[in-house]
C-alpha cells in the first residue's frame, strides 16, 4: 500500500491518553496528533524517535494529523497505525506469497460470525471449496529480533483464539494471521511473559488445527509492502 499523500515528518515528545501523541515538527512547532493504536506500544514510541503523519482535510476532525510510522533509535521502521496490518492482510490474500493463503474463491474483509457475533478480518472461500476464517494481528513488539504478540493482557485476544477453535470445530479452515509492522523482527512467538493465557491458548489452538503464519512486511514513508513469511514459534 501506497501512501495518498506525503508524511510530514517530526520527533515525538511523548505518547499518552492511548489516542494522543505530541509530535515536534520544524521550528520547534508542537502538534497533539491522533494515535490510532490502543496497545501498550512498548519500544515503538519513546521520546526522541522519529515519527510521521498523515494530514487530514476534513474539517471536522479534532486532531488533523494522525501518527502513522514510528522509526527506532536502530533505524528500524515500525507501522503504528494498526489498521495497515489489515489492509497489508488483504494484499497478502490476493497474493502467491504464502501458498497456503491464496487462490481464493471469495473474499471478503470484516464479516460477522460466532456465537458472540465478532468481526472476523478476512473470510474466504479457499481453493478446495472450504470456509476460512482468518484473524490478522499487528506485531511491533520487538526483542532483538523476534517479535512478540500482544504487548499486553488481551482478552479480546482470547476471545479471537477461541472463536477461531470453535470454526474448526465446525468443519472450517481458521488461521491466525501476523503482520509484522516491524523492520526488526524476523520470527514471532506468543509473548508468554506478558500473557500466559494467551500463549497456552495458541498451543491449544494448534492441537485444535488452528493454522498460523507470519508475514512481515517492509516500510517507508511512501509504502508499506509485502516481504516474506517468518516462523511463527509456538
Amino acid at each position: 500500500m501506497q501512501f495518498n499523500k506525503p508524511l510530514r515528518q517530526g520527533v515525538l515528545q511523548k505518547r499518552y491518553k492511548r489516542f494522543l501523541a505530541d509530535i515536534g515538527f520544524n521550528q520547534g512547532e508542537i502538534t497533539t496528533v491522533h494515535c490510532p493504536n490502543t496497545g501498550a506500544m512498548t519500544g515503538c514510541a519513546e521520546p526522541g524517535f522519529k515519527a510521521w503523519c498523515s494530514v487530514s482535510d476534513n474539517p471536522k476532525r479534532k486532531y488533523s494529523l494522525t501518527w502513522e510510522l514510528a522509526q527506532n533509535g536502530k533505524g528500524d521502521m515500525i507501522v503504528v497505525n494498526t489498521q495497515h496490518a489489515n489492509r497489508m492482510a488483504g494484499e497478502l490474500l490476493q497474493t502467491d506469497l504464502v501458498p497456503e493463503l491464496s487462490q481464493w474463491q471469495e473474499l471478503k474483509p470484516e464479516q460477522r460470525y460466532g456465537k458472540e457475533k465478532s468481526r472476523i478480518d478476512w473470510w474466504g472461500i479457499d481453493k478446495n471449496s472450504r470456509e476460512c476464517f482468518v484473524e490478522v494481528k499487528s506485531v511491533t513488539l520487538a526483542d532483538g529480533n523476534y517479535g512478540y504478540f500482544p504487548d499486553a493482557v488481551s482478552q479480546r485476544a482470547h476471545k479471537h483464539l477461541n472463536e477461531l477453535m470453535q470454526v474448526v470445530k465446525q468443519g472450517h479452515r481458521a488461521i491466525q494471521l501476523y503482520m509484522i509492522m516491524h523492520e526488526g523482527i524476523d520470527n514471532v512467538t506468543p509473548a508468554s511473559h506478558i500473557d500466559p493465557k494467551y500463549a497456552e491458548l495458541c498451543k491449544k489452538a494448534v492441537s485444535e488445527g488452528v493454522e498460523f503464519y507470519a508475514v512481515k512486511c517492509t516500510v517507508s514513508p511512501q509504502e508499506i509492502k509485502l516481504e516474506r513469511p517468518v516462523p511463527v514459534t509456538l
